[in-house]
């Protein structure tokens, strides 16, 4: 019997508003919005038929640019029941990302929310596409963009140029009917991509990740089955739904298991505190230095948790300490770890609910039911015993279609045999348990992000006074890593470390900008002249151990 579900994300919120329609689907502490699977599902219907209305096609892609807001989820599943992709755009992204990841993935609309933090996606779009002020909404011509037409706007302006407000979408989706939706969806396969996730890899850009219908909701489906979600529980979604973590691992596992989600626009200890209490929120997904940052803030003491019952911890290793606090102090005694990659839909493993402490802090788990994993050599492709070190692999129906257009790097992620290459190292023990022990690739990452040193390095390269740059991670207690640069200066130039960091402000996300610098007038090289990045990784690990 084959486990995995056969539906499109439209079929699947409709049968789930089937059986479930009066339970709370979507709830939004932030403006006091609270929504049945009934009414959810009419949102989302409007907003598909908005889309549709402003022509996008089964296969265009639309890269949605906002934080956690009651508008990304219904894109999520409204842009699903159409036959769009849903092209992800870290909130973190500056102009040269945003245009990067626009042009890459062949987007046809971008959507977009005011500001978040210190940028101002308004203002970031216009400079990105100086054409908007002159064209008409819809209209868009754009010499740097050529698939760009449209470009929707989430926000408070009364005028936008160029752009479609989000009334404006929903208005002109009346002019769409049930039968002009319903035909729509008959022409779709759960096996279309669906979502487009940007991950770093070995080429240093970011690559567009590939994932189906069919990979994203049985992905969401296995994990929700080991957290035990049912239709009685109720999530808080504080992790970023631009991530897997969020939108798969998250809201995507709430509608495939009829559960509440209680969304966060981004994450903060205190709303988190306020949330779980107000809502009796039954699960909770974070980073660790999420949970360390809501058990450490003054208030905790003041708020309820006791409703608390299961939640994921991924994206860094946990410390013992964290794992029990969590499990003691915040009630949630069935917290789990995942781990994996976006590739991968994105878990491939997890610990369970019963395991015992020293597996949930010393392992990342065991295989989902019907995910395959195993060891190898890195070298030789060989499958390694229990316990001996390798590069863990995985096969399964949740692994991607691919990177778009990019068949080369596709070809060298998942072999003939259709494993996909994690580029992780790990070892695996007698009980079935996967240890993460390091990573054949440089990817840092810090506080759960993926940072990828040579897209650092490439944009380092343009300074001027930049003769050669080489990035590496630093052991840090509360991110995990924080970013070094070694930096070698041409002849008779003199820098500091402010001035560069000022540099990089605004023209790559905060969360890449080196914490640390070192200036240098060589670095370690071997024999052939290949830069050796360990070295200069253990030359500083003292210095800036934390």
């Amino acid at each position: 019997m084959n486990a995995f579900i056969e539906v499109t994300m439209g079929e699947l919120l409709r049968n789930t508003a089937n059986r479930f329609p009066k339970n709370n689907a979507l709830i939004y502490p932030d403006t006091g919005l609270i929504q049945n699977y009934t009414e959810f599902l009419g949102a989302c219907v409007a907003v598909a038929k908005g889309f549709m209305a402003i022509g996008v096609k089964k296969g265009d892609h639309v890269s949605v640019w906002t934080t956690n807001i009651p508008e990304w989820v219904y894109m999520q599943f409204g842009l699903g029941m159409i036959g769009a992709v849903l092209v992800t755009v870290n909130t973190n992204y500056k102009t040269s990302e945003l245009e990067y990841i626009l042009n890459q993935s062949d987007s046809t609309t971008l959507v977009l929310i005011e500001e978040y933090r210190d940028t101002n996606f308004y203002d970031t779009t216009c400079d990105v596409i100086p054409e908007l002020d002159s064209c008409s909404p819809g209209q868009i011509t754009s010499d740097k963009l050529p698939y760009l037409k449209n470009v929707v706007y989430i926000g408070g302006r009364e005028k936008t140029p160029g752009m479609y407000s989000f009334a404006d979408l929903i208005e002109l989706g009346r002019s769409i009917s049930d039968k002009d939706l319903e035909e729509r969806e008959k022409g779709l396969d759960f096996y279309d991509v669906v979502n487009m996730q940007y991950t770093s890899g070995t080429t240093g850009f970011p690559k567009g990740v590939m994932l189906t219908h069919y990979n994203v909701i049985n992905n969401a489906r296995m994990v929700g089955d080991v957290m035990g979600m049912t239709d009685r529980d109720s999530l808080l979604i504080q992790v970023p739904l631009f991530h897997c973590f969020g939108c798969v691992m998250s809201s995507l596992n709430c509608v495939v298991h009829g559960s509440a989600m209680v969304i966060v626009e981004y994450f903060d200890p205190l709303k988190a505190l306020k949330y779980i209490e107000k809502e009796r929120c039954t699960a909770v997904n974070g980073v660790p230095t999420m949970f360390i940052a809501i058990l450490n803030h003054d208030a905790f003491a003041k708020h309820d948790l006791s409703s608390l019952r299961t939640g994921i911890m991924a994206g860094a290793p946990c410390p013992e300490e964290t794992m029990t606090q969590v499990m003691d102090k915040m009630h949630v005694p069935e917290v789990v770890i995942a781990f994996g990659q976006t590739e991968s839909s994105p878990v491939m493993t997890m610990t369970r609910r019963d395991d015992p402490l020293d597996v949930r802090v010393s392992t990342v788990g065991r295989l989902l039911p019907d995910i395959d994993g195993k060891i190898v050599d890195p070298a030789t492709g060989e499958d390694m015993p229990a316990g001996v070190q390798g590069e863990i692999v995985t096969r399964s129906s949740c692994v991607m279609k691919g990177y778009y257009k990019m068949p080369e790097d596709t070809a060298k992620a998942i072999d003939k045999d259709r494993w996909l290459h994690t580029g992780d190292l790990g070892t695996l023990d007698e009980k079935g348990n996967f240890k993460v022990t390091g990573r054949i690739k440089e990817m840092i990452i810090r506080g759960g992000e993926n940072i990828y040193p040579r897209e650092i390095e490439e944009f380092l390269h343009k300074n001027p006074k930049i003769n050669d740059v080489y990035v590496v991670g630093m052991p840090d207690k509360k991110y995990g890593e924080q970013i070094l640069a070694t930096v070698i200066l041409n002849q008779g130039e003199k820098a500091s470390a402010e001035e560069l960091i000022e540099y990089c402000k605004g023209k790559i996300a905060r969360h890449k900008i080196p914490k640390y610098w070192e200036f240098v007038k060589e670095v370690p090289m071997t024999a052939s002249g290949k830069v050796q990045k360990y070295k200069i990784a253990e030359q500083y690990a003292l210095k800036y151990a934390s």
